[in-house]
Protein backbone atom coordinates (compact mmCIF):
# COMPACT_ATOMS: atom_id res chain seq x y z
CA UNK A 1 0.00 0.00 0.00
CA UNK A 2 1.23 3.71 -0.42
CA UNK A 3 2.04 5.60 2.26
CA UNK A 4 0.19 8.42 4.31
CA UNK A 5 2.04 10.74 1.45
CA UNK A 6 0.77 8.70 -1.58
CA UNK A 7 4.02 7.28 -2.30
CA UNK A 8 5.18 4.05 -2.81
CA UNK A 9 7.95 2.29 -0.71
CA UNK A 10 10.96 1.17 -2.43
CA UNK A 11 10.53 -2.92 -1.08
CA UNK A 12 6.64 -2.46 -1.52
CA UNK A 13 7.20 -1.52 -5.27
CA UNK A 14 9.45 -4.65 -5.14
CA UNK A 15 6.30 -6.75 -3.27
CA UNK A 16 3.68 -5.39 -6.12
CA UNK A 17 6.07 -6.43 -8.41
CA UNK A 18 6.36 -9.47 -7.13
CA UNK A 19 2.70 -9.81 -6.85
CA UNK A 20 1.89 -8.96 -10.68
CA UNK A 21 0.06 -6.06 -9.41
CA UNK A 22 2.68 -3.45 -10.51
CA UNK A 23 1.14 -1.28 -13.03
CA UNK A 24 2.91 -1.82 -16.90
CA UNK A 25 3.64 1.74 -18.23
CA UNK A 26 4.05 1.61 -21.80
CA UNK A 27 5.82 4.57 -24.10
CA UNK A 28 6.12 5.98 -27.37
CA UNK A 29 3.24 5.61 -30.01
CA UNK A 30 0.44 3.66 -28.89
CA UNK A 31 -2.30 2.20 -31.50
CA UNK A 32 -5.43 0.97 -29.88
CA UNK A 33 -8.02 -0.98 -31.65
CA UNK A 34 -11.13 -2.23 -30.02
CA UNK A 35 -14.17 -4.56 -30.78
CA UNK A 36 -15.31 -6.18 -33.74
CA UNK A 37 -18.77 -6.18 -35.61
CA UNK A 38 -19.23 -9.85 -37.24
CA UNK A 39 -19.37 -13.60 -35.86
CA UNK A 40 -18.35 -13.25 -32.45
CA UNK A 41 -18.11 -9.87 -31.10
CA UNK A 42 -14.86 -8.58 -28.93
CA UNK A 43 -14.68 -6.66 -26.00
CA UNK A 44 -10.90 -7.21 -26.22
CA UNK A 45 -8.32 -4.16 -26.70
CA UNK A 46 -5.19 -4.42 -28.61
CA UNK A 47 -2.01 -2.44 -28.97
CA UNK A 48 1.04 -1.75 -30.36
CA UNK A 49 3.43 0.70 -31.02
CA UNK A 50 3.63 2.66 -34.28
CA UNK A 51 6.93 3.34 -34.49
CA UNK A 52 8.19 -0.83 -34.90
CA UNK A 53 6.78 -2.74 -36.99
CA UNK A 54 5.41 -6.31 -34.81
CA UNK A 55 2.69 -7.67 -33.88
CA UNK A 56 -0.20 -6.21 -31.59
CA UNK A 57 -0.85 -7.48 -27.65
CA UNK A 58 -3.73 -7.74 -25.49
CA UNK A 59 -4.63 -3.90 -23.40
CA UNK A 60 -7.88 -4.82 -21.66
CA UNK A 61 -11.43 -5.32 -22.50
CA UNK A 62 -14.43 -3.20 -22.67
CA UNK A 63 -17.12 -3.27 -20.80
CA UNK A 64 -19.26 -5.40 -23.24
CA UNK A 65 -18.38 -7.40 -26.46
CA UNK A 66 -19.06 -5.14 -29.16
CA UNK A 67 -18.61 -3.95 -33.04
CA UNK A 68 -19.13 -1.03 -34.82
CA UNK A 69 -18.01 1.42 -32.59
CA UNK A 70 -15.75 4.64 -32.85
CA UNK A 71 -13.05 5.55 -31.04
CA UNK A 72 -10.71 8.62 -30.64
CA UNK A 73 -7.71 9.79 -28.60
CA UNK A 74 -5.33 12.58 -27.80
CA UNK A 75 -2.18 12.44 -25.81
CA UNK A 76 -3.30 10.77 -22.75
CA UNK A 77 -6.60 9.25 -23.22
CA UNK A 78 -7.90 6.78 -25.53
CA UNK A 79 -12.01 6.93 -25.91
CA UNK A 80 -14.27 4.79 -27.88
CA UNK A 81 -18.14 5.37 -28.03
CA UNK A 82 -21.30 3.62 -29.77
CA UNK A 83 -21.39 0.09 -31.14
CA UNK A 84 -23.76 -2.74 -31.24
CA UNK A 85 -23.60 -5.58 -29.01
CA UNK A 86 -27.23 -6.69 -28.68
CA UNK A 87 -28.31 -3.68 -29.94
CA UNK A 88 -26.93 -0.10 -30.55
CA UNK A 89 -25.34 1.66 -27.31
CA UNK A 90 -25.25 5.15 -26.52
CA UNK A 91 -21.68 4.17 -23.97
CA UNK A 92 -18.23 6.27 -24.11
CA UNK A 93 -15.82 4.51 -22.56
CA UNK A 94 -12.14 5.78 -21.55
CA UNK A 95 -8.41 4.40 -21.22
CA UNK A 96 -5.41 6.11 -20.36
CA UNK A 97 -2.77 5.07 -22.95
CA UNK A 98 0.64 4.56 -21.13
CA UNK A 99 -1.37 1.98 -18.89
CA UNK A 100 -2.98 -1.37 -19.72
CA UNK A 101 -6.21 -1.44 -18.54
CA UNK A 102 -9.75 -2.14 -18.68
CA UNK A 103 -12.13 0.40 -19.74
CA UNK A 104 -13.76 3.61 -17.62
CA UNK A 105 -17.45 5.17 -18.00
CA UNK A 106 -17.08 8.68 -19.43
CA UNK A 107 -20.54 9.35 -19.92
CA UNK A 108 -23.10 8.77 -23.11
CA UNK A 109 -23.96 9.85 -26.69
CA UNK A 110 -27.15 11.82 -27.05
CA UNK A 111 -28.81 8.34 -28.55
CA UNK A 112 -27.65 4.92 -29.31
CA UNK A 113 -25.63 5.02 -32.99
CA UNK A 114 -24.33 2.09 -34.82
CA UNK A 115 -21.19 2.69 -36.92
CA UNK A 116 -20.54 6.50 -35.49
CA UNK A 117 -17.23 8.07 -36.52
CA UNK A 118 -14.85 9.72 -34.45
CA UNK A 119 -12.05 12.48 -34.83
CA UNK A 120 -9.95 14.92 -31.95
CA UNK A 121 -7.90 17.41 -31.45
CA UNK A 122 -6.30 17.69 -28.29
CA UNK A 123 -8.32 19.00 -26.36
CA UNK A 124 -12.25 18.02 -28.07
CA UNK A 125 -13.35 14.44 -29.03
CA UNK A 126 -16.08 14.80 -32.08
CA UNK A 127 -18.81 11.76 -32.91
CA UNK A 128 -20.51 12.28 -36.36
CA UNK A 129 -23.26 10.00 -37.73
CA UNK A 130 -25.30 9.87 -34.82
CA UNK A 131 -29.05 8.78 -34.94
CA UNK A 132 -31.12 6.52 -36.17
CA UNK A 133 -28.59 3.79 -39.00
CA UNK A 134 -31.81 2.05 -40.28
CA UNK A 135 -34.02 4.74 -41.34
CA UNK A 136 -34.43 6.29 -44.78
CA UNK A 137 -32.57 9.37 -43.79
CA UNK A 138 -29.86 8.06 -41.91
CA UNK A 139 -27.78 9.71 -39.79
CA UNK A 140 -26.34 13.35 -39.77
CA UNK A 141 -25.51 14.60 -36.32
CA UNK A 142 -21.94 15.88 -34.70
CA UNK A 143 -21.57 15.77 -31.11
CA UNK A 144 -18.62 16.30 -28.54
CA UNK A 145 -16.61 15.95 -26.10
CA UNK A 146 -14.08 17.67 -23.59
CA UNK A 147 -11.66 14.54 -23.68
CA UNK A 148 -9.85 15.69 -20.43
CA UNK A 149 -13.14 15.06 -18.50
CA UNK A 150 -15.91 12.71 -18.16
CA UNK A 151 -19.65 13.51 -19.24
CA UNK A 152 -22.30 13.30 -21.90
CA UNK A 153 -21.86 14.81 -25.55
CA UNK A 154 -22.77 18.19 -26.06
CA UNK A 155 -24.57 19.31 -30.02
CA UNK A 156 -21.75 19.95 -32.74
CA UNK A 157 -24.09 20.52 -36.27
CA UNK A 158 -24.81 18.44 -38.95
CA UNK A 159 -23.33 16.49 -41.42
CA UNK A 160 -24.06 17.89 -45.20
CA UNK A 161 -25.36 14.40 -45.85
CA UNK A 162 -26.64 11.63 -43.49
CA UNK A 163 -24.77 8.39 -43.75
CA UNK A 164 -26.95 5.13 -43.06
CA UNK A 165 -23.77 2.99 -42.88
CA UNK A 166 -19.68 3.36 -41.96
CA UNK A 167 -17.24 6.10 -43.04
CA UNK A 168 -14.04 7.28 -40.94
CA UNK A 169 -12.74 10.85 -40.44
CA UNK A 170 -8.70 12.78 -40.97
CA UNK A 171 -7.40 15.68 -38.71
CA UNK A 172 -5.39 18.34 -38.91
CA UNK A 173 -4.73 20.02 -35.83
CA UNK A 174 -8.17 22.65 -36.85
CA UNK A 175 -9.57 20.13 -39.02
CA UNK A 176 -12.03 16.94 -39.42
CA UNK A 177 -13.43 15.29 -42.84
CA UNK A 178 -15.73 12.83 -43.07
CA UNK A 179 -15.26 10.19 -45.99
CA UNK A 180 -17.63 8.10 -48.05
CA UNK A 181 -20.37 5.91 -46.06
CA UNK A 182 -23.87 4.98 -47.79
CA UNK A 183 -26.21 7.32 -48.01
CA UNK A 184 -28.76 5.12 -49.86
CA UNK A 185 -25.98 4.67 -52.63
CA UNK A 186 -21.94 4.24 -51.37
CA UNK A 187 -20.67 7.48 -51.30
CA UNK A 188 -18.04 9.21 -52.49
CA UNK A 189 -18.92 12.65 -49.94
CA UNK A 190 -15.66 14.11 -47.97
CA UNK A 191 -17.39 16.77 -45.71
CA UNK A 192 -15.27 18.52 -43.03
CA UNK A 193 -15.46 20.96 -39.62
CA UNK A 194 -13.20 23.11 -37.88
CA UNK A 195 -12.82 21.35 -34.66
CA UNK A 196 -12.77 24.22 -32.32
CA UNK A 197 -15.97 25.87 -33.46
CA UNK A 198 -19.12 24.50 -33.72
CA UNK A 199 -21.58 24.26 -36.53
CA UNK A 200 -22.51 22.24 -39.88
CA UNK A 201 -20.55 20.10 -42.36
CA UNK A 202 -19.01 21.80 -45.69
CA UNK A 203 -18.66 19.98 -48.33
CA UNK A 204 -14.83 19.06 -48.77
CA UNK A 205 -14.47 17.31 -52.17
CA UNK A 206 -14.80 14.14 -53.63
CA UNK A 207 -13.35 10.09 -53.43
CA UNK A 208 -11.45 8.88 -56.54
CA UNK A 209 -14.22 5.84 -55.71
CA UNK A 210 -17.77 5.89 -53.63
CA UNK A 211 -17.34 3.09 -50.90
CA UNK A 212 -18.37 2.97 -47.43
CA UNK A 213 -16.68 0.84 -44.67
CA UNK A 214 -13.62 2.94 -45.89
CA UNK A 215 -10.51 3.55 -43.28
CA UNK A 216 -9.06 7.09 -42.61
CA UNK A 217 -5.92 7.95 -41.16
CA UNK A 218 -3.70 11.61 -41.17
CA UNK A 219 -0.74 13.74 -40.47
CA UNK A 220 -1.01 17.79 -39.75
CA UNK A 221 -1.22 18.28 -43.52
CA UNK A 222 -2.93 15.26 -45.09
CA UNK A 223 -5.22 12.94 -45.24
CA UNK A 224 -5.46 8.91 -46.71
CA UNK A 225 -8.48 6.62 -46.74
CA UNK A 226 -7.82 2.79 -47.23
CA UNK A 227 -10.04 0.56 -48.75
CA UNK A 228 -14.17 -0.02 -48.33
CA UNK A 229 -16.98 -1.34 -50.30
CA UNK A 230 -17.98 -0.06 -53.29
CA UNK A 231 -20.84 -0.18 -56.06
CA UNK A 232 -18.57 -3.89 -57.35
CA UNK A 233 -17.81 -4.96 -53.95
CA UNK A 234 -14.54 -4.59 -52.14
CA UNK A 235 -11.90 -2.30 -52.90
CA UNK A 236 -7.95 -2.17 -52.28
CA UNK A 237 -7.97 1.83 -53.91
CA UNK A 238 -5.54 4.46 -51.08
CA UNK A 239 -6.59 8.14 -51.64
CA UNK A 240 -5.12 11.11 -50.13
CA UNK A 241 -6.32 14.84 -49.45
CA UNK A 242 -4.62 18.02 -48.44
CA UNK A 243 -6.70 18.79 -45.95
CA UNK A 244 -5.67 22.65 -45.24
CA UNK A 245 -7.63 22.68 -48.90
CA UNK A 246 -10.71 21.38 -50.14
CA UNK A 247 -11.34 19.53 -53.50
CA UNK A 248 -11.41 15.79 -54.57
CA UNK A 249 -8.97 12.62 -53.34
CA UNK A 250 -5.92 11.58 -55.58
CA UNK A 251 -5.12 8.32 -56.19
CA UNK A 252 -2.21 6.96 -53.42
CA UNK A 253 -2.05 2.98 -54.20
CA UNK A 254 -3.71 0.07 -52.95
CA UNK A 255 -3.53 -2.30 -50.06
CA UNK A 256 -2.34 -5.53 -50.04
CA UNK A 257 -5.71 -7.24 -51.25
CA UNK A 258 -9.11 -5.47 -51.77
CA UNK A 259 -11.09 -5.61 -47.83
CA UNK A 260 -13.13 -3.31 -46.13
CA UNK A 261 -13.96 -2.17 -42.76
CA UNK A 262 -10.54 -1.95 -41.54
CA UNK A 263 -9.42 0.81 -38.54
CA UNK A 264 -7.10 3.37 -38.93
CA UNK A 265 -5.23 5.67 -37.47
CA UNK A 266 -1.38 7.21 -37.10
CA UNK A 267 1.50 8.71 -35.28
CA UNK A 268 1.43 11.32 -38.16
CA UNK A 269 4.45 10.16 -40.16
CA UNK A 270 2.88 6.43 -40.34
CA UNK A 271 -0.22 5.61 -40.64
CA UNK A 272 -1.73 1.63 -40.07
CA UNK A 273 -5.09 0.19 -41.57
CA UNK A 274 -5.90 -2.13 -38.74
CA UNK A 275 -8.15 -5.87 -39.73
CA UNK A 276 -11.04 -5.93 -42.34
CA UNK A 277 -12.70 -8.50 -44.06
CA UNK A 278 -11.75 -9.78 -47.45
CA UNK A 279 -14.98 -10.85 -47.55
CA UNK A 280 -14.34 -14.26 -46.15
CA UNK A 281 -12.89 -13.60 -42.88
CA UNK A 282 -12.23 -11.07 -40.34
CA UNK A 283 -8.37 -10.44 -40.85
CA UNK A 284 -5.60 -9.67 -38.12
CA UNK A 285 -3.14 -7.85 -40.89
CA UNK A 286 -1.76 -4.65 -40.32
CA UNK A 287 -1.10 -2.77 -43.03
CA UNK A 288 1.03 0.72 -43.11
CA UNK A 289 1.74 3.56 -44.97
CA UNK A 290 4.08 6.70 -45.11
CA UNK A 291 1.89 9.26 -45.33
CA UNK A 292 3.90 11.65 -46.82
CA UNK A 293 4.41 9.78 -49.86
CA UNK A 294 2.52 7.49 -52.49
CA UNK A 295 2.87 3.88 -52.28
CA UNK A 296 1.25 1.09 -51.84
CA UNK A 297 0.83 -0.43 -48.52
CA UNK A 298 3.34 -2.90 -46.84
CA UNK A 299 2.78 -5.39 -44.29
CA UNK A 300 3.37 -3.98 -40.84
CA UNK A 301 2.28 -7.26 -38.43
CA UNK A 302 -0.59 -8.49 -36.90
CA UNK A 303 -3.56 -8.13 -34.55
CA UNK A 304 -4.14 -10.59 -31.80
CA UNK A 305 -7.14 -11.90 -33.38
CA UNK A 306 -9.48 -10.96 -36.82
CA UNK A 307 -11.52 -7.78 -36.62
CA UNK A 308 -14.17 -6.57 -38.40
CA UNK A 309 -15.48 -3.22 -38.14
CA UNK A 310 -13.41 -2.63 -34.91
CA UNK A 311 -11.73 1.02 -34.15
CA UNK A 312 -8.38 2.47 -34.02
CA UNK A 313 -6.55 5.73 -32.58
CA UNK A 314 -3.33 7.04 -31.22
CA UNK A 315 -1.67 9.23 -28.96
CA UNK A 316 0.38 10.63 -31.93
CA UNK A 317 -2.05 11.02 -34.87
CA UNK A 318 -2.49 14.34 -37.18
CA UNK A 319 -5.16 16.02 -34.81
CA UNK A 320 -2.37 16.30 -32.42
CA UNK A 321 0.89 17.63 -34.36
Amino acid sequence: MPNYQGVWSLSTQYQAQGDGNWPVVLSGDIALVFGNSEGTKLASIDYFTITSTGNAADFGDMSSARGGLAALGNETRGITAGGNDTGPLNVIEFVTFKIPSNTTDFGDLSETANNPTGAASSTRGIFAKLGNLYNSSGANKIEYITIATTGNTTDFGDTTVARQMDDAAATSTTRAVFCGGYDGTRSNVMDYITMASTGNATDFGDLTVGRNAVAATSSSTRGVMAGGYGSSGRVNTIDYITIASTGNATDFGDLSITKYGAGGTSNSVIGVFCGGNNGATQLTDIEQVTIATTANATDFGDLTTGRYLGAACSNAHGGLS
